[in-house]
């Protein structure tokens, strides 16, 4: 029997990292056709095209990758945002390095804030260069251009979090949120990303072989209107979010 386990254990090893390696290879086209088309389209067009470039081609990802059977994505409760009218926060958990992909996926006006180090990269940053997404240079920058998008109708999706989950069954929530939809005058959408599978979680190294299959599940949770407290709106939302995310059901 352990003669068996070896050779398997390998096999769905590679089926895993064919995964990962088909994402890198759908990246790295859409960067290069992003850096061409850069400083071709218009900044109104252009901002459209990349948002929609990166959101089709992260959902073909998530196609071809349940065909494997390694990863599964159940997440077509977001579809009912994408053509709706006006800006929108979208606030999620945060369990894997793979959440923001599969929000990004069914949201093509989705626009989400990145390291300014990344977005400087020639090559790696082309793709959201043109779709305008938001740097973190400085947090009164940043703000200002996020709110800036909100009211121009984009839909902001945003980790309170600020980084994966450490500490269960959520992270301290950052300010920032609460004040984007205070000075943007938008609703917070909230979305809860349910998984039993440690993997790409903060300390699983992508190499280590994690049960499968992974399993994603994405559901809608209440939406918050904008709030002058934005302190108060903020622990509101951290502990509403927090009893969510305890209540999950299982994948």
């Amino acid at each position: 029997m352990p003669l068996l386990r070896a050779p398997l254990k390998l096999l769905l090893s590679l089926a895993l990292f064919a995964n990962l390696l088909l994402l890198g290879v759908l990246s790295t086209i859409w960067n290069t056709v992003a850096m061409l088309l850069y400083p071709l389209l218009p900044r109104a067009r252009g901002l459209v095209v990349g948002r929609a470039g990166i959101a089709y081609g992260y959902r073909l990802f998530w196609c071809l990758a349940s065909l494997t059977g390694m990863i599964r994505l159940h997440a077509n409760a977001l579809d009912v945002l994408r053509d709706e009218p006006g800006g929108l926060i979208v606030v999620a958990n945060h369990p894997s390095l793979l959440d923001a992909l599969m929000l990004v996926a069914r949201l093509p006006r989705g626009v989400c804030i990145m390291k300014a180090s990344l977005m400087r990269n020639v090559f790696l940053g082309a793709g959201a260069r043109l779709a305008r997404y938001i740097r973190n240079d400085s947090p009164r920058s940043m703000i200002r251009l996020a709110v800036a998008d909100l009211q121009h109708g984009s839909q902001l999706v945003l980790f309170p979090e600020g980084t994966r989950t450490t500490q269960a069954p959520l992270n301290p929530f950052r300010p920032g949120v609460t004040l984007i939809a205070k000075l943007a005058d938008v609703p917070i959408q909230t979305v809860f990303i349910d998984t039993d599978s440690p993997y790409l979680s903060k300390g699983w190294p992508i190499w280590k072989l994690p049960p499968l299959p992974i399993v994603f599940s994405v559901r809608l949770g209440d939406r918050f209107a904008p709030s002058s407290d934005a302190d108060g709106l903020l622990q509101t939302l951290q502990d509403y979010m927090t009893a969510g995310v305890q209540a999950r059901p299982r994948p």
